[in-house]
């Protein structure tokens, strides 16, 4: 997967995760994947942007780069997820609510899946066999 389809690929998902949030689907505080609104605020403008950006940014090597910085950045929620969690909401920053273990799982997906495409984009494909 090579940057650009991170971000069109990427951004349908967690535009899709924004929209169902907000439609309570992971609302119950005390479930496995819990989400406030103000990660489904994020959720879904990140989602707009990674999908315009796939469109508008023809130069790939600023996707490659827009890619890196959102796995940096879903890295960095990963791990801050793990020490806030447990903490009185909102624990990020005064905004949002990082508790649920599914929420860092899920940044840690995203964060290893943004970089993978960013560096590896387009070589993880198996080798053509010599005839």
């Amino acid at each position: 997967m090579n940057p650009k389809q991170f971000l069109l690929i990427g951004g349908i998902v967690l535009l899709a995760l924004g929209l169902v949030g907000f439609a309570g689907l992971f609302s119950q505080m005390n479930s496995f994947f819990y989400l406030d609104n103000a990660e489904n605020v994020a959720h879904t403008v990140l989602g707009i942007v990674a999908i315009a950006a796939a469109y508008v940014l023809k130069d790939a090597n600023l996707q490659r780069w827009l890619v890196i910085a959102v796995g940096v950045l879903a890295l960095f929620f990963t791990v801050y997820g793990f020490v806030v969690g447990g903490n009185a909401s909102p624990n990020t920053f005064g905004i949002a609510n990082l508790e649920s273990p599914a929420d860092d799982i899920l940044h840690l997906v995203v964060g290893v899946w943004a970089l993978a495409a960013a560096f590896m984009g387009g070589r993880m494909s198996m080798p053509a066999k010599a005839m």
